[in-house]
């Protein structure tokens, strides 16, 4: 658990002005938390952790959440129950995305959820989850780097592109993800040039529909967040573990950025499980995501290229849809 400024802030839930909040990110592959204090239209963090669960585990091939997958997620649910209670949080919203979305029985799941919580959680639309992501990642982003912003969220089940400067203009929701990608194609260790290929063409493919929803030449700053492209960040930096304060808002340049995803993808599972920065839970996975996000690099650099602009480097954010979710507890107070 990465715990952020508790000994510091103290109880400020109680200080006028300030809302104390959680915010609940259940993913294909993880399920994260966010407790912060919200003032003046900013989240201060308070704690952030997550675990990787992979709620998504099988659900592209029989469309329902795998029973063991379930028992974990929400044994984590139950253990994020104990810490916004132990940090008084005042308000909470736990949001559910693709695996969830996609699976006939999330009933079962949202009963489990209310149960363990106390609240309701929210199977959300993928274009609801990009402006959440979008919201999250341009809080912090925009302080340093010009709009309009393509956000791109990489999860396990879906990624998300959206565009605009102050707010979410274009959005679209895309069924490629790192552990979709992966149990659909990717089977090999390492993958083979056939499964790189089919797995290449779906991508391409969805980001063409992508292209028809999102005016990718307009970028000005390209932002990834979640798992894998923090993970390829780290990669792409040769960190000596996971350093998220090195990570959060790296600038690099696009070639560094696609070498580095290209690395990830030819890798060995072995060889993977060997990098200080990556977790457990993503090394099978993470070659697929990989491929994705150097396929929308060279996307987004080939139409803003044309566009007379050209994109030189990728921005990597650590604020992403948790801190969206959190930002929206005080939109809605």
């Amino acid at each position: 658990m990465i715990r952020a400024g508790s000994d510091i802030l103290g109880d400020r839930s109680r200080v006028a002005g300030v809302t104390r909040v959680a915010a609940i990110d259940c993913g294909t592959n993880t399920i994260r938390l966010l407790v912060a204090d919200l003032e003046g239209g900013q989240a201060r963090e308070v704690v952030r952790t997550g675990l990787i669960t992979r709620l998504g585990q099988g659900v592209d091939r029989t469309g329902e959440l795998d029973a063991d997958a379930l028992t974990r997620t929400l044994s984590a649910t139950r253990e994020f129950a104990g810490i916004i209670e132990s940090e008084g949080a005042q308000q909470v919203r736990f949001v559910a995305t693709s695996a969830t979305r996609d699976a006939r029985n999330r009933d079962e799941f949202v009963l489990g959820v209310r149960e363990a919580l106390g609240v309701e959680p929210e199977v959300v639309s993928g274009v609801v989850e990009a402006g959440l992501s979008f919201t999250g990642a341009v809080s912090a982003v925009s302080r340093a780097h010009p709009g309009p912003y393509l956000v791109v969220d990489l999860g396990g089940g879906s990624t998300e592109v959206v565009l605009g400067t102050d707010a979410p203009e274009y959005a679209v929701s895309l069924d490629i993800g790192s552990v979709r990608l992966h149990e659909r194609h990717l089977v090999s260790d390492p993958p083979t040039q056939a499964e790189i290929d089919a797995a290449t063409v779906d991508v391409r493919e969805a980001l063409r529909r992508a292209e028809a929803e999102v005016p990718l030449h307009e970028t000005a700053t390209l932002v990834g967040v979640a798992g894998t492209i923090t993970t390829t960040t780290a990669h792409a930096l040769r960190l000596p573990g996971y350093q998220r304060e090195r990570i959060d808002g790296a600038e690099l340049p696009v070639g560094i950025a696609m070498a580095a995803a290209q690395d990830l993808l030819a890798a060995t599972r072995r060889e993977r499980a060997a990098l200080p920065y990556l977790h457990p839970g993503r090394v099978d996975v993470i070659g697929a995501g990989a491929l994705i996000w150097f396929e929308v690099i060279a996307r987004v650099l080939a139409e803003t290229t044309a566009a007379g602009s050209g994109i030189r480097h990728v921005v990597t954010s650590e604020h992403d849809i948790l801190d969206g979710i959190a930002l929206s507890l005080g939109a809605s107070a």
